[in-house]
Parts: structure tokens; sequence; C-alpha cells
């Protein structure tokens, strides 16, 4: 298990709660503003999500994707992400949100060493499919950072036992076949999902796309281990008059996501 994984299971056994893992989009609006948001958000997360901007996003959502292309537009490089993520050290452990092209075009253990030495714990690659992953994977265990894996309701058995062997430190748990932004349904679908994945994968099982709310939060804290929130973070900050309230805004809603899965019976 790489010193990553270790980190990330590690803060799942010593919360004793489902987790909150709200995500950022490095660069959004600008790199200062992005860092803010981040230091905000670290106070009240367990897990921090940090996406680096990418021109074609195929697992976002239009929130997501119109946030990074401002952060593409204002010049963020993956390197500025890193430098956000280092600056977060004395906080909960950090996990990338990138695609496999970035870490391609950087090389992968040139990447990998950067994210580690930034102190990266973890990354999650949603075009990388896991039987594709392998030699990405290595380098990354080698600088000691975790790969997570992705899994959806759509994810078929022989799939989900090889997630299962390959998994680290979480499983993301896509809440529904499609894009982030949508809202989440937590029926019968979905628990047969989590259910299934758990016969499976033997990491803590974080569900995302389409949490809006604090009650929705703690619903999926009720079936999952954590839960993560991205697009709803960036509309508050957007419908903020002024960096300031937004700042106040991502405050005030993260304290009230913490306060409900305090709430979800152990």
């Amino acid at each position: 298990m790489s010193d990553g994984a270790e980190r990330l299971e590690r803060a799942f056994a010593d919360v004793g709660r489902p987790l909150f893992v709200p995500y950022v989009m490095g660069g959004y609006p600008d790199i200062p503003s992005s860092r803010a948001q981040a230091a905000v958000l670290a106070r009240h997360a367990d897990i921090l999500e940090l996406g680096i901007p990418f021109s074609d996003p195929l697992a976002d959502g239009p929130t997501i994707q119109a946030a990074g292309q401002r952060s593409l537009e204002a010049g963020t490089r993956p390197e500025d992400v890193l430098e956000i993520a280092a600056g977060l050290r004395d906080g909960p452990p950090v996990v990338l949100m990138t695609y496999v092209n970035t870490i391609l075009a950087a090389g992968e253990r040139t990447f990998f060493e950067h994210a580690a030495q930034a102190g990266v714990a973890g990354v999650i690659i949603p075009d990388l499919p896991v039987d594709e992953a392998r030699q990405v994977r290595d380098a990354a265990g080698r600088a000691g950072v975790a790969t997570v894996a992705l899994a959806a309701p759509t994810t078929d058995e022989s799939r989900m036992a090889a997630i299962g062997r390959a998994a680290e430190g979480f499983l993301y748990c896509v809440s529904v076949a499609g894009v982030t932004g949508g809202e989440v349904a937590v029926g019968d679908e979905l628990k047969d999902f989590l259910n299934r994945a758990r016969r499976y994968v033997h990491v803590p099982l974080v569900v995302g796309f389409g949490i809006r709310t604090p009650e929705q939060a703690a619903q999926i804290g009720e079936i999952a281990d954590g839960v993560v929130i991205a697009s709803q973070l960036i509309r508050l900050y957007d419908e903020a008059p002024g960096p300031e309230d937004a700042e106040r805004a991502l405050e005030e809603f993260a304290s009230s996501i913490v306060s409900a899965l305090a709430g979800v019976p152990a």
C-alpha cells in the first residue's frame, strides 16, 4: 500500500462519521481565488479534491466545464495546481482530479514525483479504465501516490471485481451514469449499486455527482462512507456578490454539510 493510500484510509478511520470531500477547481476564477477557496474548505474537509483544468473534461458537467475553461483561459498550469496543493500540507489529504493526457504530457514519473513533493495523497483519473491503468498506477505507487478508482451504476460484475483488486484509498462511486452537476436520487438503484460495490471492493466508498444540500449529504452518508460535493460549491462561489461573500458562503455551506454528516447514525 502506498503512503498516500494509507493517509486516505486513515482519514476514514479517524473521523467516526461519513467524510466530507469538497472539490475546488484549481485556478478558478484565478489562482489566488482558488487558493483562498481551498483554504476555506480545508478547514472543514476530511479529504480535499483539487481539480486540474483540462480542455476535454468528459466526466464534468457544464458548471465544472465552465470553471475549468475559465481557469485555462487565465493560464493555469498543472504546476500551479500542485503549488496550491503544497500550501495545504497541514490540512486534510489532497486528491487531484485530472485526466490521463495531463499526466502523459508531463511523463508519468515526473508528474507523480512532483505530486508527491507537493504532498498529494491520491489522484482520480476518470478517463483511464482500470484495465489500461497498470503503467500509470505503477508510476503513482512508486511515488507514494494512491490511484483512486471510479465505478458507476453501469459497471458490470467482472469490471467491478477488477476495480476491487486495484482500488486503494477509497472508491469514487459515481451516483448516476452521466456527468457532474445533475441531482442525486437516493433510491434503490444507488443502494443496490453500493451494495454490489461492497461485495468486490474493500476500501471505503465515497459518492459524488449531484449532491447539493445538507439533507442529501446526510442521506448519502447513511449508505456510503463519504460524499463529494463539487458543482454546488462553484455555484455558491459564482452567485456571491464578491470574493469575501463567496468565501463566507463556502464556509457556511461546508459547516452545514459537516453538521449534517455528524448527525448520521454510526
